[in-house]
């Protein structure tokens, strides 16, 4: 018997937030169960968790838990969409909310990361922001900035619709082995 794998989608606070649904929904047709982890903002942003947690099948959390967290161990992580906050505090290992220390860790553990970023190119064009992207690639992640993943667009000139919730899900390996972009 095949066991499902978790995979945790953490949303950051940007626009593509009000379709994590989509997120949700095409990795669990890929295969995967998927838990949603939000940072404190993105909690601001979204409506009714309960609905979200309703949608995604396990529970959403934005706190930390205690030791009775009923949440799977992740078996990948995607970050979509990743603000450049979470960005530059992802890759200082700052873990002051509960979807960080999960990147964090997950990082550490040497499990599958997949980030796709959403800012602008005024945020993307300062020289900090290319060094974190670097960084995080050097230390195992795929950041999907740029062609292939998310283009920054100019400010004020977003199209939410066109956030690539595809690019990433096929970023990540295949939910019972594979390799990624593998078909499920």
């Amino acid at each position: 018997m095949t066991r499902t794998r978790t995979l945790y989608l953490i949303g950051c606070a940007a626009p593509p937030l009000d379709r994590i649904d989509t997120g949700v929904r095409l990795a669990r047709e890929a295969g995967w169960e998927v838990c949603v982890l939000l940072t404190p903002a993105a909690r601001e942003w979204v409506g009714d968790p309960w609905e979200l947690e309703a949608r995604a099948g396990c529970p959403v959390r934005w706190e930390y838990g205690g030791e009775e967290d009923p949440l799977p161990a992740p078996d990948a992580l995607l970050a979509a969409p990743l603000t450049v906050n979470s960005l530059a505090k992802w890759a200082c290992a700052m873990c002051d909310n509960r979807a960080l220390l999960a990147l964090t860790e997950g990082l550490g553990r040497g499990l599958p990361v997949v980030a796709l970023p959403y800012f602008n190119d005024a945020l993307a064009a300062h020289p900090a922001v290319g060094r974190h992207a670097a960084f995080l690639r050097d230390a195992g992640a795929r950041v999907l900035l740029g062609e292939g993943g998310f283009v920054p667009h100019r400010p004020r000139q977003d199209d939410v619709a066109a956030y690539p919730w595809q690019a990433a899900v096929d970023a990540l390996p295949a939910p019972h082995g594979g390799r990624p972009g593998a078909p499920h």
